[in-house]
C-alpha cells in the first residue's frame, strides 16, 4: 500500500482508535513489547486493560510475544501483539510464518515513524511495509480513517502498521478506560476446542468448492480405505472413519485420536503387509510427522483424496483430489474384516512395542512421552515440541475415549522448534477451563525459547507443567541420513550439538520451579503432584543407542 502524503492523525488519537479497532476486530488479548515508538498504543491498551476491555500481556522479547500471542488464539481467544519498530519487528517474522501456514488469525500491530522519514536515516527506521512478505499484506495506515477501514477477517494474519509522530506520550497521565466489548470472531469446533475460522464470504471456513473445483462427494465402498488425520484435522475425521468403519491413522495433535477406530501404531504397520494393501486414503488436516505417511500418499497405485485444512498451503499432494465435505450414505459399513485386521494387528503390535520398551535398562524418549500422555486428564491440554518428543508422542499416546476434551496441539504449520515454551504458556491463559495444561518439549527446544519464562512480577501465570526430556542435543537427527555411521566423524558437531546446559540453574535464574527425574517411577510420581504456576520436569534421557532403538522399533512392524 503506498503511504498516504498527507499528515496523519495524532500519535495518542490513533492509538486509542486503534483500541476500539482491535474490539470490533474480536481481539481480546494484547501483548506488548516495550519500545518508545509503541508508546503511544502501550498507553492505549494499559487504559483499556485496566476498564477490563482487553487483557494484557507484556514481554520483553518480541519473538516471545509474538508466539504467546499465537498461543493465546490457538485456543480459541483472539490476540493481538504490538511491538516498535526496526528489528523488534522483524523478530515477529518466525511466529507470523507459523501463523500463516496453519491459518491463525493473528494481529499484528507494528509501530513506525511518518512516511515523511523513511529513507532518510532516522534511527530505528527501516521499510516496514510488506515486511513479513507476499503472504501478507500490509495496511500502512496514518489515520483514523484508513485504520477503520481494515477488515479483519480471523483465519489470517493481519499486519497494520501504524505511522506514529511525536509527541509519542499523552499531555496527560492516563486513566483506566472502557472501549467497545470484542465482537466474538466466527468460530468453529477444531480439535478439541474453538479456533477462529472464516470470513464474510466464506463462513465455514472450507475452500470454496465453486473455485477450486471440489465438489462434495458421496464415498462407497469397495477400495480397502484409510482415514488419514494430520494436524487440526479435528472430528470429521474419525466420524467418517466410524461411519464408514475404516481405519483412522491420526496425528496426536489431529484432534481425531479418539475412539476405538484409532490405530496407535500406524506408522509401523504401514510399512508391514497390510500397509501394502491400501488402496485408497482420505486425508484431513495437515499430516506431517510421518515418513511412512507421506509415502503412502505418494505411492502410484493408491488414490488420494484430500480435504484441505487451513493455512496458505494446505495439503495437496501431487495427483490427488480434492474434495469437500465427504459423507457416507452406505446403508452399512465397509468391509469390517479390513478394520478388523488393522485392529488385531495394532493390539498385537503396540503388545510388543511395550514389552520391548520395558525391558530397557534407563529412561527412553518413549517412556516420558508414554508418562506425559497418560498424565493429560479429561478436560485437559498438552503442548508439545516439534522434532522428537512429537513424535514419540504420535507411537505412544493411547486414543482417547470420545467427548473426554483432551486437547493436544503443537506449531505444525512449519514445524520449527522457535517460540514452543510461548505457545504453550499462551494456551495455557487463553483456555481458561482446562483441567490441566502440559508441555512436553526437548531440550534445544527448551533452551531456544527460554526468554519465554521470563515473566514480570504483574503478569499471569498460568499452572503448566513443562516436562524437558534432556538428551542433551539433537536426538532427531541420529535417526535420519546423517546420523547414519559413515557421518559419525561430523555428527556432534554439526547436529548432535550438545551444549551441557544444566537446567536447574536456569530455572532458578528464571524463579521456575525445576525437578530432576531419570527414573520411570521419578518421572510418574512428579507428574503425579504438580505445584501450581509453571513448574519444569527435567527428564534425563541419553542419545546413545536411540538409532539402534528406533531400528528394533521398525522392525517390529515388518513381524
Amino acid at each position: 500500500m503506498t503511504p498516504p502524503t498527507s499528515p496523519g492523525d495524532s500519535a495518542t488519537a490513533l492509538a486509542g482508535a486503534l483500541v476500539d479497532w482491535l474490539a470490533t476486530a474480536g481481539v481480546t488479548d494484547v501483548v506488548i513489547a516495550p519500545g518508545s515508538r509503541n508508546a503511544p498504543l502501550s498507553f492505549a491498551v494499559w487504559a483499556a486493560a485496566e476498564g477490563g476491555r482487553v487483557r494484557l500481556h507484556t514481554r520483553i522479547d518480541e519473538r516471545t510475544a509474538g508466539f504467546l500471542a499465537l498461543g493465546l488464539t490457538k485456543v480459541g481467544a483472539r490476540a493481538a501483539v504490538l511491538t516498535t519498530s526496526g528489528t523488534a519487528v522483524a523478530n515477529l517474522h518466525p511466529a507470523v510464518l507459523e501463523a500463516v501456514h496453519a491459518g491463525i488469525g493473528l494481529v499484528v500491530v507494528s509501530a513506525d515513524r511518518p512516511a515523511r522519514l523513511r529513507g532518510t536515516g532516522a534511527n530505528q527506521t527501516t521499510d516496514q511495509v510488506g515486511i513479513f512478505g507476499p503472504m501478507v499484506r500490509t495496511h500502512d495506515v496514518a489515520t483514523i480513517a484508513a485504520l477503520e477501514s481494515i477488515d479483519a477477517p480471523p483465519d489470517g494474519v493481519v499486519h497494520v502498521n501504524l505511522q506514529l509522530d511525536a509527541p509519542l506520550v499523552p499531555e496527560e497521565p492516563v486513566q483506566a478506560a472502557g472501549v467497545p466489548a470484542p465482537r466474538a470472531a466466527s468460530v468453529v469446533a477444531g480439535s478439541g476446542g474453538l479456533s477462529p475460522r472464516g470470513s464474510a464470504g466464506n463462513p465455514s471456513g472450507r475452500p470454496d468448492p465453486a473455485a477450486d473445483g471440489m465438489g462434495r462427494d458421496v464415498l462407497r465402498r469397495g477400495p480397502r480405505t484409510v482415514v488419514v488425520a494430520g494436524d487440526d484435522a479435528g472430528p470429521p475425521a474419525r466420524t467418517l472413519a466410524e461411519a464408514a468403519g475404516w481405519p483412522l491413522l491420526a496425528e496426536p495433535t489431529s484432534g481425531a485420536r479418539t475412539g476405538d477406530h484409532a490405530i496407535r501404531c500406524y506408522r509401523l504397520l504401514l510399512a508391514s503387509p497390510l500397509g501394502a494393501q491400501v488402496e485408497r486414503v482420505i486425508v484431513f488436516g495437515r499430516p506431517t510427522l510421518s515418513r511412512p505417511v507421506t509415502r503412502l500418499i505418494e505411492r502410484d497405485d493408491v488414490e488420494v483424496l484430500v480435504v484441505p485444512g487451513r493455512g496458505v498451503w494446505p495439503v495437496r499432494p501431487a495427483g490427488s483430489t480434492l474434495i469437500d465435505d465427504p459423507r457416507w450414505q452406505e446403508p452399512a459399513q465397509d468391509d469390517l474384516a479390513w478394520l478388523a485386521a488393522w485392529r488385531e494387528a495394532d493390539r498385537d503390535l503396540a503388545r510388543r512395542v511395550d514389552q520391548l520398551l520395558a525391558a530397557e535398562p534407563a529412561l527412553t524418549p518413549y517412556d516420558v512421552a508414554s508418562a506425559v500422555s497418560r498424565a493429560l486428564p479429561a478436560g485437559g491440554m498438552l503442548v508439545v515440541g516439534a522434532s522428537s518428543p512429537v513424535r514419540d508422542l504420535d507411537l505412544m499416546a493411547l486414543p482417547a475415549p470420545v467427548g473426554e476434551r483432551r486437547r493436544v496441539i503443537a506449531n505444525r504449520g512449519l514445524s520449527g522448534i522457535d517460540g514452543t515454551l510461548s505457545t504453550a504458556i499462551g494456551a495455557a491463559l487463553g483456555r481458561r477451563h482446562s483441567t490441566r495444561n502440559l508441555a512436553l518439549v526437548g531440550d534445544l527446544t527448551f533452551l531456544h525459547d527460554q526468554t519465554g519464562l521470563v515473566l514480570g512480577p504483574d503478569e499471569a501465570r498460568p499452572d503448566l507443567t513443562i516436562v524437558v526430556a534432556n538428551d542433551d542435543g539433537g536426538a532427531i537427527f541420529s535417526m535420519l541420513e546423517q546420523g547414519a555411521p559413515a557421518h559419525a566423524a561430523s555428527f556432534e558437531r554439526l547436529f548432535g550439538t550438545p551444549h551441557g546446559t544444566d537446567l536447574a540453574s536456569l530455572c532458578a535464574a528464571f524463579q521456575v520451579p525445576h525437578l530432576r527425574v531419570g527414573s520411570r517411577p521419578e518421572l510418574e510420581q512428579a507428574l503425579a503432584m504438580p505445584n501450581g504456576g509453571i513448574e519444569v520436569i527435567e527428564a534425563t534421557v541419553s542419545r546413545t543407542g536411540r538409532r539402534e532403538l528406533d531400528a528394533r522399533l521398525r522392525d517390529l512392524g515388518h513381524r
